[in-house]
């Protein structure tokens, strides 16, 4: 019974994400946003939501910050889903724009090869 439960949070969990998707391609932002929040909500209180799935909902959610101009929120989004998924490389990328749009040019040491190929320094002076 606990696998069959659990199989169905996840559907539930995917028809959200997907829902959400569907939202955001319509540009139905504050759907959007709510919906990613739900799916964020659901899984950290259940622990049971593929790591995958999360880290999209926060770099998607963060997409939405990002195009209403709530730049730091964005990037707490993209940090938290490159928490969940280092190796996604979509937020780290989003990020860097961020920091890049904002005038933070320095390049993090934890992850600086991978944003030097996704946003190399303008080194001319």
């Amino acid at each position: 019974p606990e696998g069959r439960l659990a199989r169905l949070m996840e559907n539930s969990e995917l028809m959200i994400l997907q829902k959400a998707h569907d939202e955001f391609n319509s540009k139905n932002y504050k759907r959007a946003e709510e919906l990613y929040t739900q799916l964020i909500e659901s899984c950290t209180k259940s622990r049971d939501c593929s790591a995958h799935d999360l880290a999209i909902a926060y770099n998607n959610r963060g997409q939405v910050k990002y195009l209403r101009v709530d730049f730091y929120e964005a990037m707490d989004d993209y940090t938290s889903a490159i928490q969940i998924n280092s190796q996604f490389e979509v937020p780290l990328y989003n990020r860097g724009l961020i920091r890049y749009r904002l005038g933070r040019y320095r390049v993090e040491p934890l992850h600086g090869e991978m944003c030097e190929k996704f946003l190399p320094l303008n080194t001319a002076g």
